[in-house]
């Protein structure tokens, strides 16, 4: 094996890689979306979870392609642009939706109740 065919296999494996934790990610999202009410994404003011639903599955969808595709570089622009939308729902959405879910005890503070 020359030098120049194992730079390509340890490409494509690290791209493979990459690729599965990208699909990982993305279904994490689909999948925490799938679990929250849906007055619980309007009371956040976060769009509604018909919308989240379908951002966060399509992004699933093209990560699981991606993966399956197993050529190098996936679906370039579009896996980007998955992996973007479901990490803007787990930085940005989740945690609101979570928040807005507990209700009832306002007594916590950053370490426990007070």
């Amino acid at each position: 094996m020359d030098g120049k065919m194992l730079i390509d296999v340890v490409q494509s494996f690290v791209f493979y890689v990459m690729g599965l934790v990208a699909f990982g990610l993305e279904l994490w999202a689909f999948v925490d979306c799938l679990r929250h009410r849906p007055n619980a994404f309007e009371a956040a003011s976060k769009r509604t979870k018909p919308f989240w639903l379908a951002l966060t599955g399509g992004a699933a969808a093209v990560g699981l392609i991606t993966v399956l595709s197993g050529s190098p570089g996936g679906l370039g622009l579009f896996g980007l642009i998955a992996v973007t939308a479901s990490s803007v729902y787990l930085a940005d959405v989740r945690p609101a939706v979570r928040e807005t879910g507990r209700g009832g005890n306002r007594s916590t503070g950053p370490y426990g109740p007070w």
